[in-house]
C-alpha cells in the first residue's frame, strides 16, 4: 500500500494545477501487464506520484479483490475482468467516482470481456468520458487475428456512436497497431505481422481521417473519416516515435527500438483542451515495472 507522505504529495501536485475558470485534470494510460508483478516493481510508487485524477490500466491480469488489496484506498476503481483467469483486464482509477459506466464493445466474439471499459466522470463543469481499451494483440492467419478484426469493426462503430452522443471523449489505451511508419522503429520488417499489417492500419486512416470525408487508406482502400485526433501524433509532430512499447528481447529498450500501440484518441473538442503529453520513460532499463512506458496527457477545460 501507499503511504501517507507520497498520497499528500499527489494530492498537492493536483491542488497546483487548478487555475481560476479552467479546470485541468490529467489523463494517464498504460498496460501494468500484470499489475502484480507491476507492483512487486515499483508501480505503487508510480502511482502515488504522477499526479493523475485519472488511470487507464490495461492487461491487469487480476481479480477485483487482488486489485483492491494493490491500489491505495483514495482511488475509486472500475474493474473489467477478462472471463479467463489471468488474462487481458481493464481498469481505470479515479480521483473522483464515476457517474456511470458500461463494458464491453460489440459482439462477444469482439470483445467477449477484459478489453473495453467506458465511464464518464464530472470535471469541473464538464462531463468527460474515458474509455481504457486493450485491443487484441492478434496473429496473422489465426483466431486471435480474427477477434482483432472483429474488435477494429465493433471499435470503429463504437468511435462514431461516442462523437454523435458526446462532446468530450478520450478512448485510451492500448490499441495494438502502429498507424504509421513513424510508429515503429523496424517497420519495413514488420509490414507483414500483425500491428502493422497495412490492412490494420487502414482503420486508424478513417479514425484520424476528417469527418464524413472519404479516405484513401494505406491499404489501397478507401474508408469514411471519422474526424478523431490522435493526441501523441499531434503532440509530437513529424518525428519518430515516441514510442511507448519496446519488446524484451535482445537490446530494443536501450536502443529505443519500439513501437508506438498506446493512444489519446479524443473528440474534436478534448483535442483543443490539451496543454501537455508525453512517454514516461523508464530511467533504464532495470527500472521498468512494465513492457510499456505510462502515456500522460493533461487537458485543460
Amino acid at each position: 500500500m501507499v503511504g501517507g507522505s507520497a498520497k499528500k504529495s499527489a494530492i498537492s501536485k493536483l491542488a497546483t494545477r487548478k487555475i481560476v475558470g479552467m479546470t485541468d485534470f490529467r489523463l494517464v494510460s498504460v498496460n501494468v501487464n500484470g499489475v502484480r508483478a507491476a507492483y512487486r516493481k515499483g508501480m505503487g510508487d508510480w502511482l502515488a506520484n504522477c499526479g493523475a485524477d485519472i488511470v487507464a490500466l490495461q492487461e491487469v491480469r487480476a481479480d477485483a479483490s487482488q486489485l483492491r488489496q494493490l491500489i491505495d484506498p483514495e482511488w475509486h476503481i472500475l474493474h473489467d475482468e477478462a472471463p479467463q483467469k489471468g488474462r487481458a483486464g481493464v481498469a481505470l482509477l479515479s480521483r473522483t467516482p464515476a457517474l456511470a459506466h458500461r463494458t464491453g464493445v460489440g459482439p462477444e466474439e469482439a470483445a467477449s470481456g477484459g478489453r473495453w471499459l467506458e465511464a464518464d466522470y464530472q470535471v469541473g463543469d464538464k462531463s468527460v468520458t474515458v474509455v481504457s481499451v486493450y485491443m487484441h494483440s492478434g496473429e496473422v492467419g489465426t483466431e486471435r487475428q480474427e477477434q482483432k478484426w472483429a474488435m477494429l469493426n465493433a471499435m470503429t462503430e463504437r468511435l462514431g456512436e461516442l462523437k454523435n452522443e458526446r462532446e468530450l471523449v478520450a478512448v485510451v489505451g492500448d490499441l495494438n497497431v502502429g498507424h504509421r511508419e513513424l510508429d515503429i522503429k523496424n517497420w519495413r520488417g514488420n509490414r507483414k505481422k500483425s500491428g502493422f499489417l497495412a490492412e490494420e492500419r487502414a482503420y486508424f486512416d478513417a479514425f484520424f481521417g476528417a469527418a464524413g470525408e472519404t479516405i484513401a487508406c494505406v491499404d489501397g482502400g478507401e474508408r469514411t473519416g471519422l474526424g478523431w485526433h490522435d493526441v501523441g501524433r499531434e503532440f509530437a509532430g513529424e518525428v519518430d516515435g515516441p514510442y511507448s512499447w519496446w519488446s524484451n528481447r535482445g537490446q530494443a529498450f536501450d536502443n529505443d527500438t519500439g513501437w508506438r500501440i498506446d493512444y489519446h484518441v479524443v473528440t474534436p473538442q478534448l483535442a483543443k483542451a490539451v496543454s501537455d503529453y508525453r512517454v514516461d520513460r523508464y530511467p533504464s532499463y532495470d527500472t521498468r515495472w512494465s513492457d510499456h512506458a505510462p502515456v500522460i496527457a493533461d487537458y485543460r477545460l
